[in-house]
């Protein structure tokens, strides 16, 4: 098996899930585009590859699968799907992917809420802009100062460049008591910041709430595996406590919202309150169980060795109240 972004946050834990399936041995093969990935050391091979926006990317990994003698191809990263999506059928081997439209569509928070408006999925008002002075009239637009708002950019992943905008921040607090990396700050001091032009950016309603997230394994019409789950004690702008959930209401909401993007293979739906705002068509952190090895069953899906109906019939083992504590650990070696 290829695991993509193999330096990624959850890296460990997926590789630990593939090795230990309780079925059979496997070869795991990492790439990354930096070398100090973690995936470098768990996995039985390694290979350096160009960034996931970089032309050759596909080609790179399409070179890797065939020296390497892999048989399924499970990207991490947002910033691979799009070069293999549009390249997935050049593949010897099934890419966990979804289709080039379908990646365009998610990855463009616009676009993605457009289409979640459209279908009736609650997701935030928001305006898509270009450059300070959009910004400046998209948040007058919103309500600012009367509310605080957000922006992010139209694309991103994992909170880069994600920022609160909040008339009452207290600058003097977020210097002295706070850690670095503070997302709020005032409109004026983004506006300062900004760029004139040439910058998509979404300015939109701050939801608020607890967070919740849909993983599981689609087919394009519907989730066939899969559940809810909690997303709390959020840390650099990645959660580490999650609480799987019943919650059938967000999986009909899953439901409609796969088939509207036509998501295929792994998804992952996060809610902020009750808005939707963001779809990666992409595993994300999973929480495990010694009887649901969800990227696993993925990888059998893939080479036909298990049906959707099979896996539809896996539902009654998800087990709401389990529980995942992600941490930091560490690696040593001489050099």
């Amino acid at each position: 098996m290829l695991v993509s972004a193999c330096g990624a946050p959850g890296t460990a834990a997926l590789l630990r899930a593939l090795r230990e399936n309780g079925a059979r041995e496997v070869r795991l093969v990492g790439t990354d585009m930096g070398e100090r990935a973690v995936g470098r050391h768990l996995c039985d091979a390694f290979h350096l590859v160009p960034a996931g926006s970089d032309p050759a990317f596909p080609a790179a990994v399409r070179e890797i699968v065939e020296r390497e003698g892999v048989d399924v191809v499970l990207p991490q990263s947002s910033f691979d799907l799009e070069g293999l999506a549009a390249h997935r059928e050049d593949f010897p081997v099934p890419v966990l992917v979804s289709s080039p439209e379908t990646i365009r569509r998610s990855n463009d928070k616009a676009a993605c809420y457009e289409l979640l408006h459209r279908i009736g999925a609650p997701a935030p008002e928001f305006r898509r802009v270009t450059g300070r002075d959009g910004v400046d009239r998209a948040a007058r637009e919103l309500g600012y100062p009367d509310r605080s708002l957000c922006f992010k950019p139209v694309f991103s992943s994992g909170s880069r460049g994600f920022r609160v905008l909040d008339p009452t921040v207290d600058r003097a607090k977020q210097l002295l008591e706070e850690r670095p990396g503070s997302v709020a700050m005032r409109l004026e001091e983004a506006l300062e910041l900004l760029p004139e032009d040439g910058l998509d950016l979404l300015v939109m309603e701050l939801a608020t709430g607890g967070e919740r997230t849909i993983d599981g394994i689609a087919d394009g019409k519907r989730v066939v595996l899969g559940h809810a789950k909690t997303r709390e004690s959020m840390r650099a702008g990645l959660a580490m406590y999650f609480v799987t959930l019943y919650e059938p209401g967000l999986m009909e909401l899953a439901d409609r919202i796969v088939e509207a993007l036509d998501i295929e293979w792994f998804l992952n739906i996060q809610l902020v309150g009750d808005k939707v705002i963001e779809v990666n068509p992409r595993i994300s952190t999973v929480v495990y169980q010694e009887d649901l090895n969800l990227p696993y069953l993925g990888v059998k899906r893939a080479l036909g060795e298990v049906s959707d109906e099979e896996l539809e019939s896996l539902r009654s083992r998800i087990r709401p109240g389990r529980t995942a504590l992600r941490y930091f650990d560490q690696l040593e070696w001489d050099t």
